[in-house]
Formats: C-alpha cells, structure tokens, sequence
C-alpha cells in the first residue's frame, strides 16, 4: 500500500476513534455531573477518556503495542492537554457558551494536537513492526 494511501487510512482510523472518545468523555461528563461540579466532572471524564483512547489508537489507530513507556508518554501527554481542556472549558462558559457545547470545540483543538504528538512521538512504529 502507498504511503499517502496509509497516512488517510490511519487519519480516519484516528478520527472515528477520536469521535467515539468525545463521545465517552461527554457521556461520562454528563453522569458525574449529577454528582459532582463542572471542572472534577470533566476531570474525571477527562480521564475515563483518556484510558478508553490510549487502547483504541494502540489497537486501531496505529497499531502498535501497549507498552507501559507508551501509556506513560501517552498519559503525561494527555495530562498536559487536560489544562488545555479545563482552561478551554472555564474560558467558553464564563463567555456564556453552553457547557457541551463548550466541551465539543475543546475536544476538536485536542484531537488535533493529540494526533500530531501521537503521531510524531508515542506511537511510533519500530523497525520490527
């Protein structure tokens, strides 16, 4: 298979799977929201989602192995972007914007930056692969 052809294969592997984590992290948003205030609820749901994307681009996306270095990698990286999100989130809310709405364009700027860093640096192939 060429390698153009490969690269739109895997970005809409990595799309469905990116849809279907946004998915996951609103619907649990939505329940510990019953339960808990704005910023722990998309914490916690921030990391239920986390799990749930780390076995999907390692499985599906890239198709790599699931090594504790990559969930690691994987883990600080997302970690990092929960600032992003919790930052996004306050910032779209305290403007008025409806909180889920709020919560989905957050989700399109992190997919973004989630796919380069995956990408470029914990997902990478190895020569045996």
């Amino acid at each position: 298979m060429n390698s153009k052809k490969e690269f739109w294969i895997e970005t809409t592997r990595y799309l469905i799977c990116g849809i279907s984590t946004v998915i996951v992290n609103i619907i649990a948003y939505k329940l510990l929201k019953f339960v808990f205030g704005t910023l722990v609820s998309n914490t916690i749901a921030f990391f239920i989602a986390v799990l749930y994307a780390f076995w999907t681009n390692s499985v599906f996306v890239f198709k790599v192995k699931c090594t504790r270095k990559s969930f690691y990698e994987f883990m600080v990286m997302r970690i990092g972007t929960l600032f992003i999100d919790n930052i996004g989130m306050v910032f779209l809310i305290s403007r008025g914007v409806n909180d889920l709405f709020a919560k989905f364009v957050v989700n399109v700027f992190i997919i973004a930056i989630n796919y380069v860093f995956s990408k470029l640096f914990i997902f990478r192939k190895s020569k045996d692969d």
